[in-house]
């Protein structure tokens, strides 16, 4: 009984510590970041954590988020500027509302963000597509979140189903999934999914949630051209789309060539999400800035306004990462996965279930994938038949679900869209949630068949 109470007390300090957040974001108004270090600390205070392991977890999370995210938005919002004033981001939102019509421009903007979204991160999709929605949005006088949303829900559905993301590369390796097989599923799942949660949700709530986007980023990402020398559309496509190439290119190297030969070494290293991005300025460098008539001094000042209005959302992200190691450090995690466990369920239901209960705890769709996918390995031992493919989605669906204040990504869009904490909760977190529930649903049906 020692251990059940030890683990409700773990739980119910998680529980007290979110509230605590919340509150002080909501109603006392203090700044996200010194909110999420504060609420960090009392969560390891209450958890009865060592002092010096308390600012040591913190610092573990903040820089672990960090020496991936940070790296990749700083680049990304480089990328992102550049496109933007060179007209490139206007080309392809001029193109792309030709070919759909104003009506149906948010089905475009869906389209392009499940492309994008096949080997880019959550994060890295979203900030090279973000100029792009402010412009479209814009330029077809269509509500914000109703372009907003369908892009949001490509890149989620992508990053928690589909490898060669994170999460489900990771989960592939823990229950001994076929990684073809998993991606076709994840495709054949992950479509319908994104056309509920997006396009269809979006027309939905746009109704209902107005949103005015911050004048700071839409000056910056959303400006007039500052050239007449528009870059093409192929020129710009191949530019936005050069890492996603090199990352794509990297993925097929490492399922066609064996482990520590030459060229996949190379592809590896090229193909990684901060190289790959950094490859991609270089050259936007060249087609964006010089080639544009731009000079020197003209691009670097490009660059350079590029970083102050991105400084915010990188501390709140990482101070969303130490919350969250404090989280899987106090032991709230595993807590969670014994108590369900202990319920009887179908394990694609179980791993669904599980990683979606530390998903809300921990706030990290990677975290919950992994943690969710290393509770229930055991148990597919246990129940023979069970498809390892499915098992892989369903952790990886219910890795998504109620995106709240302890996830990064809630804060990238309540930040980028400049909402309410409110605000995000009824447009993103419902979209997370229904995300999460409509895949596990096509995950079932899915399963009564293969």
């Amino acid at each position: 009984m020692l251990g059940m109470s030890h683990d409700a007390t773990l739980l119910f300090n998680a529980v007290i510590a979110i509230l605590a957040l919340i509150l002080m974001i909501t109603r006392l108004r203090i700044h996200p970041f010194i909110a999420l270090t504060i609420t960090s600390g009392f969560l390891g205070l209450i958890s009865g954590m060592p002092l010096p392991k308390i600012v040591k977890s913190f610092q573990d999370g903040f820089g672990g988020v960090l020496g991936f995210v940070g790296i990749v938005l700083g680049l990304g919002t480089m990328l992102g500027k550049l496109m933007a004033e060179s007209g490139g981001a206007d080309q392809i939102s001029q193109t792309l509302v030709r070919a759909f019509g104003r009506e149906r421009v948010h089905w475009a903007m869906m389209m392009g963000a499940f492309l994008v979204g096949i080997p880019l991160f959550f994060e890295i999709g979203f900030v090279l597509l973000i100029p792009l929605v402010f412009i479209v949005a814009r330029r077809s006088g269509v509500p914000l979140f109703k372009i907003g949303m369908p892009m949001l829900a490509s890149l989620s559905v992508m990053h928690g189903l589909v490898p060669p993301h994170p999460g489900p590369l990771l989960a592939i390796g823990i229950f001994g999934a076929d990684i073809g097989k998993t991606i076709f599923y994840g495709l054949l799942v992950g479509l319908p999914t994104v056309i509920i949660a997006g396009p269809m949700f979006g027309s939905f709530i746009s109704r209902y949630v107005d949103i005015k986007p911050s004048e700071e980023l839409m000056a910056q990402l959303a400006r007039e051209p500052q050239t007449s020398n528009l870059p093409g559309f192929t020129t710009t496509l191949v530019t936005v789309l050069s890492p996603v190439f090199l990352m794509l290119l990297k993925t097929f190297v490492d399922v066609t060539l064996p482990e520590g030969h030459a060229v996949r070494d190379l592809m590896d290293f090229i193909g990684n999400p901060i190289v790959a991005l950094l490859a991609a300025l270089l050259l936007a460098i060249w087609t964006f800035g010089l080639a544009r008539g731009f000079t020197r001094q003209q691009v670097l000042k490009f660059v350079d306004q590029s970083l102050a209005p991105t400084a915010a959302i990188v501390l709140i992200i990482g101070a969303g990462g130490g919350f969250k190691q404090m989280l899987v450090n106090s032991g709230v995690g595993t807590a969670i996965g014994q108590l369900a466990v202990h319920a009887e369920i179908s394990p694609l239901l179980l791993a669904w279930f599980v990683a979606g209960v530390i998903r809300v705890a921990t706030g990290s769709a990677t975290v919950a994938t992994i943690t969710g996918a290393g509770i229930v390995a055991p148990l597919v031992a246990l129940i023979p038949g069970t498809n390892k493919e499915l098992l892989v989605l369903a952790t990886g669906a219910g890795s998504l679900i109620l995106s709240h204040v302890n996830d990064a990504g809630f804060w990238l869009v309540k930040e980028y869209f400049n909402m309410s904490v409110g605000e995000t909760f009824k447009t993103w977190t419902v979209m997370e949630t229904l995300i999460s529930v409509v895949a596990i649903i096509f995950i079932m049906l899915l399963n009564l068949v293969v």
